[in-house]
């Protein structure tokens, strides 16, 4: 598996506000026929608790599904607990480091099946 770059990204989102401000973005890095890596999910500060994440992530599940993959996957870090409760509240289960970030210590990595 090589490591991430832009030229890979299946699929980018941006969440917008009522103003058209952008305030959260997630993409999709296909990993194989049936499993993508969800990549640069992020939220401004301000924005944080407001659903734009689970909008965000949300709408790239839906499009996994809908490209018919089967499982998704994610990296972050151990330094990242909001994300971490995020993704564990939102289903995701801790599997072992995975691709690029196998043996590093401060990476975490979580996995969710699609139905």
């Amino acid at each position: 598996m090589s490591a991430p770059s832009a030229g890979d990204i299946t699929l980018f989102l941006v969440a917008r506000n009522q103003e058209g401000t952008a305030v959260a973005c997630g993409a999709l890095r296909r990993l194989d026929a049936g499993s993508a890596e969800i990549k640069r999910m992020f939220v401004l500060p301000n924005h944080r608790g407001s659903g734009a994440a689970t909008a965000v992530l949300r709408s790239l599940e839906a499009e996994a599904a809908r490209l018919g993959l089967t499982e998704l996957k994610l990296e972050t870090g151990t330094a990242q607990p909001d994300a971490i409760r995020f993704y564990e509240r939102e289903g995701y289960r801790l599997i072992d480091n995975f691709g690029p970030y196998a043996g590093e210590p401060l990476s975490v990595c979580y996995a969710r099946p699609l139905a």
